[in-house]
């Protein structure tokens, strides 16, 4: 809401560039000094004899200008632009807005009120579910995890059978709901510094079956039992309740190379997906959760 002087000045602005531009039409509109075959001229002349002539616009050409003029004030008449008048339409954008929520989310309940009782084995079996599921993921998914589901340098793949933060639909249906926040905190100064950070690291890549030095690998051990162990595991099986991803196997969020390793361990990660639940309805999230997980079958 405008206070008294925008308003007015807004009121004011608006109604004089509306009139300056009927001036503007009317001083430009070329005249007809008509005396035989005369036509009237801009009165410029070069050359001795090279006449800018001012010819007026046809009829109905003029006629469209000065319409257009009047659909303006009509405009302003019926609905806001002049400060704080609302309009003798009583019409409002957040009103309008509104209303057409109201019918999408209508015709969503109806669209998708045939797969309210499926449960996941049949929301998967469903080819129109899975259609419905493959355009929610292009357009909320596929920016991070990629379109085929095979994620990206940070962005866990969808498309395999590891789940950083457990396997199954209820933890797939969570993660789109509520979303995740990984949290892995910089452990350089924990280690001892930067020797034993390489140390974890060839101990960390022993692990998965890299080629690494068998004697840094060994003082790695230790040191990863005692500070790693706690969200990895022992064994380095991950830990899916905290997202520890495991280190065991040939999957990797980041990469396997010994600085990246290093850059992890030094400086800590922070990955984040955010949460869906205001932005998807249950429906949506239901059915495209069953299209994740079916990307890994």
């Amino acid at each position: 809401m405008l206070n008294s002087f925008w308003n007015w000045f807004v009121i004011g602005l608006t109604v004089v560039n509306i009139i300056a531009c009927w001036w503007l039409l009317m001083w430009t509109k070329g005249v007809s000094n008509r005396e035989g075959d005369a036509i009237g001229t801009t009165g410029h002349t070069w050359d001795g004899d090279l006449q800018e002539f001012n010819n007026p616009l046809p009829r109905w050409w003029l006629m469209l200008f000065h319409l257009t003029i009047v659909f303006g004030f009509v405009y302003l008449l019926m609905f806001p632009g002049l400060g704080n008048f609302h309009g003798v339409a009583g019409w409002t954008q957040l009103e309008q807005y509104e209303a057409e929520m109201a019918a999408a989310e209508k015709a969503e309940a109806t669209a998708f009120a045939k797969y309210s009782d499926m449960k996941p084995e049949q929301l998967m079996a469903s080819a129109s579910a899975m259609d419905t599921g493959r355009r929610l993921y292009s357009q909320h998914c596929a920016m991070c995890h990629g379109s085929d589901g095979r994620g990206a340098t940070g962005f866990p793949n969808l498309a395999d059978d590891n789940w950083q933060w457990g396997a199954g639909y209820d933890n797939v249906y969570t993660a789109i709901t509520n979303g995740r926040q990984a949290a892995m905190p910089p452990l350089a100064a924990a280690l001892g510094g930067d020797e034993a950070v390489g140390d974890v690291v060839a101990y960390v890549r022993q692990m998965s079956g890299l080629d690494v030095d068998e004697a840094a690998a060994a003082r790695g051990q230790t040191k990863f039992a005692t500070i790693c162990a706690a969200c990895h595991m022992p064994d380095g099986s991950g830990n899916p309740l905290l997202g520890a991803p495991r280190l065991n196997d040939d999957i990797w969020l980041y990469g396997s190379d010994a600085e990246t390793i290093a850059y992890g361990i030094r400086n800590g990660r922070a990955g984040m997906m955010p949460a869906h639940e205001d932005i998807l309805s249950e429906e949506r999230r239901r059915i495209l959760a069953a299209y994740v997980l079916s990307l890994s079958q």
